[in-house]
């Protein structure tokens, strides 16, 4: 299979024999059920795989009876296991990459392998399967039509609440993954930083014992300082509301006189036109209001 290369983009196809594949392989989040025959023929046929937890990818491997030789490929090993494989790529030998679970490459070091054999000229694909942060998505309630990934916040203090501001005027659905003694923390958090709205916290997915919560984030707060988290959790956000958004904006301008206003624009570059149809968008009045208002001040 042939894959867009900018500097190269027709290689011939010598050169993508002499070198090995790089498959990227999704796995159950939960239920093996969910594997794909796909999945199991790719593991099957390549010559080794790269796991995140080489302890948890051997039970799957075991319970579909795939014998491969097995290392590990995770955070604090990719740089030297990183030119590992690069080097067995090189050599014509395809290669598995798996993560704990769900798809390679979502919040683990999978993105880096992928541009690691990008510059090398190895030949990358996907097989591609269940993704824990869909199928919170999809259960949470929220809107699903535009959404943001955010992954594990920032572990760092500062670093951590400055992220979680960024996404203060979100109007997106937004997304997290975190661990169940982080969860209270992170709870914490978002509301100090965001205000109380709607949240889904999804754990156990696929599994026997699933637990979907949906309620606000005051109330999960209050939930869990009662009860202590178990398992990873799918952390869905509800976004800001456009009309929200609309609401603070007009706010912020109310204690700016409307000639201020125009001249804060005018003095951004803006003529005084388009000064004015701005300002008539951030008070929620018409452009000839704001015209006539500046006649009568003398000001236009």
């Amino acid at each position: 299979m042939n894959q867009d290369n900018c500097e190269n983009p027709f290689p011939k196809n010598e050169q993508l024999q002499e070198k090995g594949t790089l498959y990227l392989v999704a796995t159950p989040i939960g239920n093996l059920g969910d594997i794909t025959l796909r999945a199991l023929e790719t593991l099957r046929s390549v010559d080794a795989i790269a796991a995140e937890d080489t302890r948890q990818t051997v039970k799957l491997l075991n319970h579909f009876e795939i014998k491969k030789p097995l290392f590990s490929y995770f955070e604090h090993n990719k740089n030297v296991k990183g030119g590992y494989i690069i080097k067995l790529l090189e050599e014509g030998k395809n290669i598995a990459l798996v993560s704990d679970a769900g798809s390679p490459g979502i919040s683990d070091p999978g993105e880096d392998i992928v541009k690691l054999a990008e510059q090398n000229g190895i030949n990358v694909t996907m097989i591609p399967g269940p993704v824990a942060a869909v199928a919170g998505l999809v259960l949470s309630g929220l809107p699903t039509g535009r959404f943001v990934f955010e992954g594990f916040l920032p572990m760092n203090k500062r670093t951590r609440k400055e992220r979680i501001l960024s996404l203060k005027n979100e109007t997106r659905t937004i997304i997290f993954y975190e661990a169940p003694h982080k969860l209270i923390y992170t709870l914490n958090d978002l509301l100090d930083i965001l205000g109380d709205r709607r949240i889904s916290l999804a754990r156990e997915l696929t599994k026997k014992y699933e637990e979907i919560k949906r309620c606000m984030l005051s109330e999960a707060l209050q939930f869990y300082n009662n009860e202590p988290p178990r398992g990873e959790f799918v952390l869905v956000l509800e976004g800001i509301s456009e009309q929200v958004l609309e609401e603070e904006e007009r706010e912020k301008w109310e204690s700016v006189s409307l000639e201020q206003h125009v001249k804060i624009y005018t003095e951004m570059g803006l003529d005084k036109k388009e000064a004015i149809r701005k300002v008539a968008e951030d008070k929620g009045l018409s452009k000839r209001d704001v015209y006539n208002e500046l006649v009568r001040n003398q000001n236009i």
